[in-house]
């Protein structure tokens, strides 16, 4: 009986914790028009790409950390049930880095369009 309040306990202080300690999916940015933007436009977005850069790195660190506290506040986990919980880890993972992916990308698309507009 012990275990079971000790397991309910846990599972309810993970909830609570997410609720709390949520870690936040950066904003994507808006990506000025390399075509028609200035110097000045593109330097600005430079740096908002960097920023949400570090921002999603700071994402990633934090869902790792949230997955080892709720790891350590378990006591038993089930094999199934680590298995579930590591494949969700892997998905918001690999989710976050493909959307920083895709920012770098079109803004690498954006530069091009600069350059050429410019030249």
């Amino acid at each position: 009986m012990n275990k079971i309040i000790q397991t309910a306990g846990g599972i309810f202080f993970l909830f609570i914790a997410q609720a709390v300690f949520a870690c936040d999916y950066p904003s994507r940015i808006a990506m000025p028009d390399g075509a028609t933007a200035t110097k000045e436009e593109m330097l600005v977005g430079v740096k908002k790409v960097e920023q949400f850069k570090q921002e999603m790195q700071a994402y990633l660190a934090c869902i790792l950390e949230d997955e080892k506290a709720a790891r350590a506040v378990i006591d038993d986990l089930e094999p199934e049930v680590e298995q579930q919980r590591e494949e969700m880890l892997t998905m918001k993972h690999n989710a976050a880095v493909e959307d920083e992916e895709k920012m770098v990308a079109q803004f690498n698309v954006e530069i091009r369009a600069y350059k050429d507009a410019n030249e």
